[in-house]
Parts: structure tokens; C-alpha cells; sequence
């Protein structure tokens, strides 16, 4: 249990760090932004694993996820087939 929660807290550290090298290299303020956006994204993940392990709902939501991207992939696919079914009737 303990090295679990060493492991977890060590990969937080790790991120900080990380994050906080990636800020200072970012060339443009503009940028930060946006970078400090994302990588606050990805820490509100990071922090929320254990709890959603401790529940067990951390593989619903991976299903969830990979559910959400298949559906983005048909859709896209939808407006591909759709674009090229305008293309063949302007054509005519």
C-alpha cells in the first residue's frame, strides 16, 4: 500500500518537475497558457487514478474514453462519405 502511494506521489513529483522545464522552454507567453491548460489537464488525471481505483471505476472510464473516440471515428467518416456524396451530385 505504501509503495503504491510512494510510486504515485514520485510520479506527481516527476510531472511537476517536468511541467515546470517545459514552461520555462515554451518561447512564447501565448503558449503558456495553453500548455499550463493541458498539463493541468493531465495532473487532474494523475491525482484522480488511485481514487478512481479505489472504487474501481477507473476501467469504465477508460471504456467510456475508448467509446467517445469510436464514435468521433464514425462520425468523421460519416462527414467524409457525406462531403464526397456532395462532390458526385455537383459533378452531375
Amino acid at each position: 500500500m505504501f509503495d503504491y502511494l510512494y510510486e504515485w506521489i514520485q510520479n506527481i513529483a516527476f510531472y511537476l518537475v517536468l511541467v515546470t522545464a517545459v514552461l520555462h522552454a515554451v518561447p512564447n507567453k501565448a503558449y503558456k497558457k495553453y500548455v499550463r491548460f493541458f498539463t493541468g489537464l493531465v495532473l487532474i488525471l494523475m491525482i484522480i487514478t488511485p481514487v478512481l481505483r479505489l472504487f474501481g471505476t477507473e476501467a469504465e472510464v477508460m471504456d467510456l474514453y475508448e467509446y467517445i473516440d469510436e464514435m468521433k471515428a464514425v462520425q468523421m467518416e460519416t462527414e467524409k462519405e457525406d462531403i464526397g456524396v456532395e462532390e458526385i451530385q455537383i459533378e452531375w
